[in-house]
């Protein structure tokens, strides 16, 4: 974990502490001004989970712990993916939606045309 050593201003808050508070508003899935007190102030979590992520803090421990977990066996590392879950939603994509459609309209097998 980054070390606040050398930089101006108060030394950071117990990583421990932060890390749970943004474990746990994930968890809950509320804003970080809903946080618990007892994490202490919501705007010292927010900054220093926008900072872990800037500096890329967050990409480096969860490397270290794939590779750990890789090492000790404990990852199993076969995917399988239902295409049935996997919908996209309607503006998913970033292509334009065009305006008008040419539709031939074809007559029915029959020959009848309806009329």
């Amino acid at each position: 974990m980054p070390s606040s050593d050398g930089q101006r201003g108060r030394p950071f808050r117990d990583h421990r502490q932060v890390v749970e508070a943004i474990i746990y508003r994930y968890r809950c899935g509320i804003a970080w001004r809903d946080l618990p007190e007892g994490f202490g102030p919501w705007q010292t979590v927010w900054k220093r989970h926008r900072r872990f992520s800037a500096d890329g803090t967050w990409d480096r421990i969860h490397a270290r712990l794939l590779a750990e977990a890789d090492a000790e066996g404990g990852i199993d590392w076969s995917v399988s993916v239902d295409s049935t879950i996997n919908r996209a939603h309607q503006h998913a994509t970033n292509l334009p939606r065009a305006t008008t459609v040419d539709v031939e309209v074809a007559a029915s097998p029959g020959g009848n045309t309806g009329g």
